[in-house]
């Protein structure tokens, strides 16, 4: 096999250099949140494809490397995304507009995935303004808002995993109720 020099090798598995392929519309994950597990919050942003691409499968490039003849030391974990943090109403699972942008670039990523092995997750949540119970119904029609929006724009419905959890796991457990803690999450499964 063929090796590249290890600046590059680590910059096309995307192991590290600032200089790797980050876009100005948003901004590289926090490092912390990504190697803690934690999602990464898109805000009000709206990714690129190649972003989400690179961020949901990272294994991707080490498969490009491998089939140019180039050997792969390893790439960065996969990133799970919550997005925005402000997209729901109180009691609501209506994808809003800005949601709706953000996802129709996870859905031209996802298209691409057909008869893939890879599962994606979206995790559906909601504030504690609820009952337990309501909560956990609501945050399974969030994820199913999603998956179905996904669907519509091409993605294969066997590519996705919906999962509600309620308020369980809030974003902001010192104010429950707080908008930034009705989102949903994507990421690998």
């Amino acid at each position: 096999m063929k090796t590249l020099p290890s600046l590059l090798l680590l910059s096309l598995c995307g192991l590290g250099l600032a200089a790797s392929a980050q876009t100005p519309e948003v901004p590289p994950p926090a490092a912390s949140a990504v190697a803690s597990g934690e999602a990464v919050d898109l805000g009000k942003t709206v990714p690129t494809a190649e972003a989400i691409a690179e961020g949901l499968f990272p294994d991707d490039k080490c498969k490009e490397l491998e089939a140019n003849g180039f050997k792969c030391m390893g790439f960065k974990p996969a990133i799970r995304y919550s997005l925005p943090a402000t997209s729901f109403k109180v009691g609501s699972a209506e994808l809003p507009p800005l949601l709706k942008r953000q996802l129709d670039v996870f859905a031209d990523v996802l298209k691409t995935k057909k008869n893939t092995d890879r599962q994606v997750r979206v995790i559906g949540h909601a504030d504690a303004s609820g009952t337990p119970q309501a909560n956990q119904v609501l945050s399974v029609k969030r994820a199913e808002s999603v998956r179905n929006y996904l669907v519509a724009k091409g993605t294969d419905p066997a590519l996705i995993v919906i999962e509600g959890v309620g308020s369980k796991d809030l974003k902001n457990p010192a104010k429950p109720t707080a908008d930034e803690n009705r989102r949903v999450e994507i990421g690998r499964k």
